[in-house]
């Protein structure tokens, strides 16, 4: 007999996560338990967690805990979400990394040396935090498409004496294709430094993106489709990946695993 997991539950049966849906205010749900319909008035945090409370067409309030699947929006099961917080006035004496900014600065020629990340998201990711930074270092950021080809990439860019290339790579573990590969062109000239995350997504801070913590999907599943699935969202990668970047808006919101990498690599390439 087959089996479906530790719960038993075949897969048609098991209970998926409802959407997500922002709790702006004047926003119209019904209460799954009690029928209670009316529109968002308030969201608060409490020792409990958080409430809504729900205003119905009579002026009656109720709070209601805002819990998974809680609410019905135009006869469809939801779980309501707290409207992020409005964020603080940018600090304009500071980079989004941290560093000093310095109004007026033009962006340095670029330098022989190249920074080279494993993917897209890497590329935009880095740019978002370090973009500042490596104008005025004159550092230029370039992405792989995957790993496998990264020797034949050091030697067409023939490192050496002034022209340093580093390499940030996702999963970069004891043992893996990545590490053995690593290895085979690390010198001098070329620093390859990577991360333990799965994927660059990993690296943003969960509290960032408003989610409890990243899920475990299977090794036998597609990645950012297992993450979408279990988060509630669409399963649509290119979206959600938008969504990421755009709750990153300084150092602050990425992991330290990857903030001492990246500061790193820059330090590589600009002292050489």
């Amino acid at each position: 007999m087959r089996s479906y997991g530790p719960d038993l539950t075949p897969p048609w049966k098991q209970q998926r996560p409802a959407p997500e849906v922002v709790a702006e205010r004047e926003l119209v749900v019904e209460e799954a338990a009690t029928g209670f319909c009316g529109a968002v008035v308030r969201c608060e945090k409490t020792a409990e967690g958080f409430t809504v409370t729900l205003e119905d067409r009579f002026g009656k309030r109720r709070v209601f805990p805002m819990t998974p699947r809680g609410f019905l929006l135009e006869g469809q099961v939801v779980t309501l979400v707290r409207p992020a917080a409005a964020s603080p006035a940018p600090d304009r004496s500071r980079t989004a990394s941290g560093s000093v900014a310095v109004p007026g600065a033009r962006a340095r020629v670029a330098r022989e040396s190249r920074i080279y990340v494993e993917g897209r998201h890497d590329a935009e990711l880095v740019e978002r935090v370090w973009g500042d930074d490596l104008r005025i270092e004159g550092v230029v950021v370039e992405y792989l498409e995957g790993i496998d080809d990264l020797p034949a990439i050091v030697a067409d860019f023939a490192p050496g004496e002034g022209r340093r290339l580093g390499v940030l790579v996702d999963h970069l573990l004891p043992g893996t294709k990545e590490h053995r590969i690593a290895a085979q062109v690390t010198d001098a000239s070329v620093l390859v430094v990577g991360h333990p995350y799965i994927d660059i997504w990993q690296a943003v801070k969960p509290t960032s993106v408003g989610i409890p913590g990243w899920p475990d999907v299977p090794y036998e599943e597609v990645w950012k489709e297992g993450i979408c699935r279990r988060l509630g969202w669409p399963v649509d990668p290119p979206a959600a990946w938008k969504r990421i970047l755009a709750s990153v808006n300084s150092y602050k919101d990425l992991e330290p695993a990857l903030l001492g990498k990246v500061e790193h690599l820059i330090d590589f390439v600009t002292t050489g």
